[in-house]
Parts: C-alpha cells; structure tokens; sequence
C-alpha cells in the first residue's frame, strides 16, 4: 500500500473479491472514475492482486480471504475474527483516508470496506454481476444508496433494498466493448465456420470430455468446415487437441487465451459457461451461444444468468446433467450449418447488451457521494 494522506480530489474506495468475475467489472468501473478525476484505491484479497496489474489505483490493499462457508465451527470463529480485523483496519483507513464513496463488487473481501464504511456512515453502492444477490452483497443491500445490477433479473434482493436497484449491466473491459464495432464475420456457403469454446477455470474439464466427442460424431461435410478454438485444462490439451485431429477438425487447443477479445470478433458461434461476465461479452460483442450454467454454482445463478439470453433467442441452454455428446451432436447439427439462424441470433444477442454500463454505474457513483459537479469542475 502506498501514501494514503487525504487526496485533493475525490477518493472512491473500490471493493472487490479476487475473481475475475468480479475484478474486471471493478477495473472497468476505475477506468471510469479515473477519466472522470477521481483518486482510485482498491481493496481485494492475494488472489484479486493476480487480476490487478493494470488496475488504475492510486493505492491497494490486501486483505485476507475470510469465507463462512465451512460448516466447521473453528473455521467460521476464524473467519469472523478475520472479517472484524479487516473491518478495524479499514475503519481507521478511512479516517485518514477520508474516500467520498465505497464501491462494493462482491466477495468477502469486499465485508471489511463495507462495514466499515457502514459503521462511519461513509455512502455505499454496491454491484452484482450475477441474477441472484451474492452473500456479501445482500448483507450491505439495505445499506448502500444503489444496488447496481448487471442483468434485469436480481433474486435475493432484500424487500427493504428495492427501490435502490438499478440495472446499469456489467461493465466491460474496452478490448471487448471494440468487438460491438465490428460486423458478425460472413457465413459463405461451404465456407469456415469459427467455433469458439471457453471454458473458465470450473468448466474447461467438462468441456474438453463432452465437446470434442461431439463434434468428432458430426457429419464428414460440416467437420471439414469447423474451425474451433477451444479453451482446456492443461492436463486436457494433448487428448483434446488429439481428438480434434483424429477427427479431421482443424483446432487451436490452448489453457488460455490473452487475445480473446480476437478470437471472440472472429466466431460465430461460442460454447461457454453462465458466468455473469461471459453472459455480459457475449451480449456486448453480439455474439450467438451455448451455454452450459455450472451445476455447483451458488444458488444457480449461472442459469439465471442465462435466462434473458434464451428469452431474447440469442442463446441455447444445455444444463450439465443433460450435456452429453450426444445431445451437443444434434443441437450443433442443428445451429452450424444454418447461417440465417446464427445471424439472427447474434442481431438478438447484440441487443440485450449494455455497453455503457461502466459510465451508468459511475454515474450512480458520483449522485451517491455527492461531488459530481466538483468532480467534472476540475
């Protein structure tokens, strides 16, 4: 952490656990109030540290991960006595500090900003990335002047938090708001078909099992035509990229990708996870799907992330219990070859997207600390 002395101008304290579900949405969101003259500080734990290298902060904090969700007594004691240290040392940040606004993005290491900021009367406004209301969130719901939300759906919203919601959307990263610029690449007949499968980090070992295996059962004339780039476990990418190979498919097997916002402007179709995020770029870039909600997610929130992508006929839905390569052979065979269809649905995708989400919620940003006109007088 660096000099922490009272900013002349305006100090947003932004809040996040260390995912990338919630990092890049916050880095998003940092972006804005930075352009806007904001001074940017963020609290996140070791692991929301490894998304934070191009985080534009003044200053950062690590706290350490605290989570109830072990149903072993001496764990939840050790956590509550992690999240009332953090809650202490944030308090006395504060007071030296002085921020005009905490910014909450989910996670427990966003608990200590949080109550902290409570307990000072500092105002708060929180962001949920998915449909249903994380723990954390819902715990500060009743106490933040916004509940911004990525998705028009929000389960778990507290009654006495209602008329503080406002859907805003998921701010993105610029590299795939740029993909919204770009037309959905052309469908010759007999010509390449780009398919795209990213997997994250829960999902890639299920998806190099069950989509290899799917595509080697296409018919010969619609396989000579794929081009995939699939996402896989490390472990997985010789068997996946085999498979692909004995299957006469031509393929580019990877871990992971650094330019995916590339290889999202050039698919036309994508195969991938519910996750708020992947929801989120897959509506901002206009980009048909298949989606596959994570089975062990909290409170299902990958399949109501999902729900207004189907609603809006951008998106297919294969539940895991249900995904087997049989069942992914005859929806792909349905989707592939018909180019109207995948059109069509990446007109609907592009729809549902909020591109201007981060600007939104910096909007609501600076109505709830109070120093908009202050701010955009500098």
């Amino acid at each position: 952490m660096t000099d922490q002395t009272p900013p002349t101008k305006p100090l947003v304290v932004i809040a996040a656990g260390g995912t990338g579900g919630h990092m890049f949405p916050a880095q998003a969101f940092a972006d804005e109030m930075r352009s806007r003259g904001w001074t940017i500080a963020l609290v996140t734990d070791e692991r929301g540290k490894k998304y934070a290298r191009d985080f534009p902060s003044d200053w950062k904090q690590e706290v350490e991960a605290a989570t109830f969700g072990s149903k072993m007594p001496h764990k939840l004691i050790e956590a509550a006595l992690k999240l009332r240290a953090g809650t202490a040392a944030a308090k006395r940040n504060f007071v030296l500090t002085k921020p005009r606004l905490i910014a909450g993005f989910g996670g427990y290491p966003s608990y200590p900003s949080l109550s902290a900021a409570r307990a000072l009367g500092l105002p708060i406004i929180i962001h949920e990335q998915n449909s249903v209301l994380g723990r954390v969130n819902r715990l500060f719901a009743t106490s933040a002047k916004y509940v911004a939300c990525g998705f028009d759906r929000l389960d778990r919203l507290p009654p006495a938090a209602a008329q503080a919601k406002r859907v805003v959307g998921n701010p993105v990263r610029n590299a795939i708001r740029a993909v919204r610029e770009k037309p959905y690449p052309p469908m010759p007949d007999g010509g390449p078909i780009h398919l795209l499968v990213t997997g994250g980090s829960q999902g890639a070992r299920l998806f190099g099992e069950v989509i290899p295996a799917a595509i080697s059962a296409l018919p010969a004339p619609l396989r000579s035509r794929l081009d995939v780039v699939q996402q896989a476990r490390e472990e997985q990418v010789d068997a996946v990229r085999a498979a692909y190979a004995e299957a006469g498919v031509k393929a580019v097997v990877e871990p992971f990708f650094s330019d995916m916002q590339d290889r999202l402007a050039a698919a036309h179709l994508v195969i991938a996870r519910a996750g708020a995020s992947t929801v989120t770029e897959l509506a901002i870039a206009g980009r048909p799907s298949i989606l596959v909600p994570l089975a062990i997610a909290m409170d299902d929130h990958q399949t109501a992330n999902a729900e207004g992508m189907v609603m809006g006929a951008a998106a297919d839905v294969l539940v895991e219990e249900k995904f087997s390569p049989a069942a992914l052979t005859s929806l792909l065979s349905e989707r592939l070859p018909n180019a109207g269809v995948l059109r069509a649905r990446a007109k609907a995708a592009l729809s549902l997207g909020r591109p201007n989400a981060a600007r939104d919620l910096a909007d609501l940003a600076e109505q709830a600390a109070g120093v908009k006109a202050a701010v955009h007088a500098q």
